[in-house]
């Protein structure tokens, strides 16, 4: 299980590559590792299970050779299950998968960490934490969308914040390892309120990416200010 951060340790943050430019892929990700970036977020739409299509596992494969970082692989397409061997075999560390695209989540939990890698599962803003909290236990990471998935560059959703924090005490009072990762409109302001929700990790893009200084960028967001 990946270990869910103490009070006092720093939120870890995610930039999402999506954001990044592509035109120089090699050395944007060079910046980000240079700039304090814990682990890389690459979001894979297929435009059925989300309006808007990203890339897929030959991305997934040029970043994995340009930095060292964790891939942390965020798949919002049908079908998941079709496409795991291919994207653990192109560097993903992470895999994510929605609740929402499969009707059978715990068996394609079991199928991710047959492959060796880490285990997420994410829910919609729309789905309740009720939905997914039997088989917390079984995951490395939750993640809980605080935008509609789809599109970068949304507002951030309150009205999720209460879910964090439903999560984070279920967690806490179950003694799991399980980290929470927020992703969607996250800033240095938006970035406090899920840090007190209780998020581990956190998923950012143009906030980072559209700053002239990563590193800076990145320290502002992991602070909250």
């Amino acid at each position: 299980m990946i270990e869910s951060n103490k009070e006092k340790v720093l939120v870890k943050i995610a930039p999402s590559v999506l954001s990044a430019d592509f035109r120089n892929l090699e050395q944007e990700m060079k910046k980000i590792e240079e700039a304090g970036a814990d682990l890389l977020h690459l979001d894979v739409m297929d435009g059925h299970f989300v309006p808007n299509i990203t890339f897929g596992p030959m991305i997934v494969k040029a970043i994995n050779g340009c930095t060292d970082l964790i891939l942390d692989v965020h798949l919002m397409i049908e079908k998941p299950q079709d496409y795991l061997e291919t994207f653990v075999r192109s560097g993903a560390d992470w895999i994510t998968f929605h609740w929402e695209s499969t009707q059978n989540p715990r068996e394609l939990v079991s199928q991710i960490k047959s492959l060796k890698v880490k285990a997420g599962c994410s829910i919609k803003p729309q789905t309740p934490f009720e939905q997914v909290k039997e088989m917390i236990g079984d995951l490395d990471l939750l993640l809980l969308m605080t935008v509609n998935p789809g599109f970068g560059a949304q507002k951030f959703m309150l009205e999720v914040l209460p879910k964090i924090r439903e999560a984070k005490k279920f967690i806490q009072e179950n003694r799991l390892t399980t980290a929470i990762q927020a992703d969607g409109g996250i800033d240095p302001q938006t970035s406090k309120l899920v840090q007190e929700a209780g998020a581990d990790i956190l998923v950012a893009g143009e906030a980072i990416f559209k700053k002239e200084n990563y590193k800076e960028a990145i320290r502002l967001i992991r602070e909250g200010r």
